[in-house]
């Protein structure tokens, strides 16, 4: 779950240009940054713990000369996050760095080894372990491109790697193995990155390897071979995304931008209709649905088994993607298994779909083009949400769940027409009404004010808007550290009943009643819920579209256009939610777009 850069060009400072693309990646860590270039046949090299501005602040990175080098900035796995452990790590007399993202499985038993032959460690990363092995070979002889290939065939485990060395100073070198790595061509130079915003600032021009096809570049070629030494030929893709998406454009951070992109993000996700009924057309016999996904994926895809399930009548399992081992036993060649994921890196999914390809249909829903995922499905659909920046999820879960409708509308066309009919038209209309919720963002800034400083919260709600409940504590937890805990409605008296009192907040989620809704009316039942809490002393806020929603008897009400039906209410109604997530944790004077202990990209198990 780090951050990985490399750039090699002919006239300009490597330095500069590095440093600017690794803060574009500091949403995939942000505990340590390091920076290594090669200047006059030396390494030189800065790094420290801290966030990139301070670490900057101290070291002056953009100050180091030559052209070529590589950068890292951190979430630890191994070895404590200091400046020892801090990336890129050098080989003992200093001719070699590199930079690695992933996790070396045995890096114990070859440490033993290296040390036994006289390497000494100065860190206690599995990183370093890489360093030591391209120098153990170049030793032997080899050349820096074998080197590297050998240095894989003995490692277990998951990686990107970028390399330089003082003896091969026109030259950087990388490799992958289920491990985000984007290779991007330059009028100027070349790059390797973890993701494209990187250097979307110099090219759109982009390059996916494979898992163990070796990278080798210099300023102005690059070469991609399998690890037998064949040249391999490779498309050359063209991003669609543009640097100003990856700015903050105006905002005080990421988050709120990406918040407020969502009416557009929808447009444009739903402008992918016809792509998923193309999909949809070639998917066959389906009986039975698996969804897997991690963290906020799971909460669209459990949206999306209230769906397939209601509607369609397809049984549907939604499963932990670091769970799917104990399940996958179920599937068969009339299941359709669906990925989700915004990264389309996250490594449980990567290893679910190994599982799960063999055995049944597979298709991915998946923010980033050429991403790993991508590569092992048989169908995608792409969420056209733009690079999403602050580590918690906003525009791409809406994207998700957007793309999760589409595929139940064409999925029920002949299975149940009036659903189609009725939803291909009424999903439309999302894009207003988040821009019209949007416009009452001074009452969701009056409610976080209000109740910044308690310390329990618990979000309600039944049928499809139970899993935004659970999204909408999951925002809170993530950006402001509150203990917060979503659950059905009705089952509180189960249980959790016994903590509520004057020191808890509970925000009930109660989307309005409508008689021509395909939705079981749940309001009532919801609101009978609520009062079950207040009566416990509760502090109670209500998001709801019922018509005269200000009658109802609570704290605070924030008021959801009553044209949105239940069964659209999880598009609509997540909104204020990560609103309200988002000014607690400005008014508790946290970052938003940096949780602690969290990184965007899930890259180890």
């Amino acid at each position: 779950m780090c951050g990985i850069v490399g750039y090699i060009g002919q006239n300009e400072k490597a330095s500069p240009i590095l440093l600017d693309a690794i803060k574009k990646l500091e949403y995939r860590g942000y505990d340590s940054v390091g920076i290594a270039t090669i200047n006059n046949e030396k390494i030189e090299l800065k790094k420290d713990s801290g966030k990139i501005n301070e670490v900057d602040k101290e070291l002056q990175l953009k100050d180091m000369e030559g052209c070529v080098g590589v950068a890292h900035v951190r979430w630890a796995t191994h070895g404590y996050p200091n400046k020892i452990n801090s990336h890129p790590h050098t080989n003992n007399n200093n001719k070699i760095a590199i930079v690695h993202n992933g996790i070396i499985e045995n890096h114990e038993e070859l440490k033993k080894e290296l040390i036994s032959e006289g390497y000494v460690f100065k860190s206690e990363t599995d990183s370093e372990t890489l360093v030591h092995l391209i120098d153990k070979f170049i030793n032997k002889g080899l050349n820096f491109q074998n080197a590297m290939i050998e240095t894989v065939k003995l490692i277990k485990g998951s990686y990107a790697i970028g390399a330089i060395s003082i003896n091969y100073p026109n030259e950087l070198i990388a490799i992958r193995n289920e491990s985000p790595l984007v290779v991007g061509l330059g009028d100027n130079g070349n790059f390797i990155a973890s993701d494209v915003p990187a250097f979307l600032k110099h090219t759109n021009k982009v390059i996916f390897p494979e898992d163990n096809e070796l990278v080798i570049m210099n300023s102005d070629n690059v070469t991609i071979k399998d690890l037998n030494g064949n040249i391999l030929d490779k498309k050359v893709e063209t991003i669609d995304w543009n640097e100003e998406m990856a700015q903050k454009g105006g905002y005080d951070h990421f988050m709120l931008k990406e918040i407020n992109e969502q009416s557009v993000v929808v447009s444009d996700t739903l402008s992918g209709k016809k792509d998923i009924e193309n999909i949809v057309s070639k998917l066959g016999n389906i009986n039975k649905i698996c969804f897997v996904a991690c963290g906020t994926s799971y909460h669209g895809a459990l949206t999306g088994k209230y769906v397939f399930e209601s509607f369609l009548n397809i049984s549907t399992d939604v499963i932990y993607s670091s769970e799917f081992k104990y399940f996958s036993n179920v599937l068969d060649e009339n299941t359709l298994t669906i990925f989700v994921s915004q990264s389309g890196e996250t490594a449980d999914t990567l290893s679910a779909i190994k599982i799960a390809k063999n055995r049944s249909k597979t298709l991915a829903i998946v923010n980033v083009l050429g991403s790993s995922i991508t590569r092992e499905v048989e169908h995608v659909i792409y969420t056209k949400a733009g690079p999403e920046i602050a580590v918690a999820a906003t525009k791409t879960y809406l994207s998700q769940l957007i793309s999760i409708y589409l595929l139940a509308i064409y999925l029920s066309k002949n299975r149940n027409n009036e659903f189609y009919e009725n939803m291909i038209s009424q999903i439309e209309k999302v894009p207003t009404y988040i821009n019209e919720l949007m416009l009452n963002e001074d009452k969701i800034k009056e409610i976080a004010r209000k109740y910044k400083s308690y310390s329990a919260f618990f979000f309600l709600g039944r049928g499809f808007i139970y899993p935004t409940a659970l999204e909408g504590a999951l925002k809170l937890k993530e950006i402001t550290y509150i203990h917060a805990e979503g659950y059905p409605s009705g089952e509180l008296k189960h249980g959790p009943l016994a903590i509520i009192d004057e020191n808890v907040i509970v925000v009930v989620l109660a989307p309005s009643e409508n008689p021509e809704s395909f939705s079981i009316n749940s309001y009532k039942d919801t609101i009978n819920n609520m009062e079950e809490v207040k009566s416990r002393g509760a502090q109670v806020i209500a998001i709801t579209s019922y018509e005269n929603g200000e009658r109802i008897n609570v704290n605070d009400i924030f008021q959801i256009d009553n044209q949105v039906d239940e069964l659209l209410s999880p598009l609509v109604y997540l909104v204020p939610l990560q609103l309200l997530s988002y000014y607690i944790s400005i008014y508790k004077d946290l970052d938003p777009d940096k949780p602690r202990n969290l990184a965007k990209c899930v890259t180890v198990k």
